[in-house]
């Protein structure tokens, strides 16, 4: 017979989630270089940008849960781009806890140039957000 396990009393009844802090170094785009701290909504916007930025499973620094699916729809036909890109995005973005919902999409063509618009819900604002994509 094997003996009984006590119950254990240090495990807490209740877990505290914890927030990240946003604060990180500030991307100066146009000058190619980094320069100070930003923090807040503008660290959502920049975390966004580099998400977008970001092929995911491509580099091996990020886990696999960072960056978006954009390379496969190269060469997809448009309206399943239109459906695919919408689902992709939301689901890149929504790996950052700070940001709540993706939505209100649009959508402008050119060619074989895809326009997409949305608004991002996070919870430091809302803010819009585009992205060009190449089909």
């Amino acid at each position: 017979m094997l003996p009984k396990l006590a119950e254990s009393s240090s495990v807490p009844s209740k877990l505290k989630q914890v927030s990240k802090p946003s604060r990180t170094y500030a991307l100066d785009l146009e000058k190619k270089r980094v320069s100070g701290y930003i923090d807040g909504l503008a660290a959502v916007q920049q975390a966004v940008y580099k998400i977008l930025s970001t092929e995911r499973y491509e580099h091996l620094i990020y886990s696999w849960n960072y960056g978006v699916e954009i390379n496969r729809l190269f060469g997809k036909q448009m309206p399943y781009v239109k459906s695919e890109i919408k689902r992709r995005i939301q689901e890149a973005l929504t790996q950052d806890d700070r940001i709540q919902s993706v939505d209100a999409f649009s959508f402008a063509v050119s060619g074989r140039k895809l326009l997409v618009q949305f608004t991002v819900h996070s919870n430091l604002g809302t803010f819009q957000v585009q992205k060009e994509v190449k089909v």
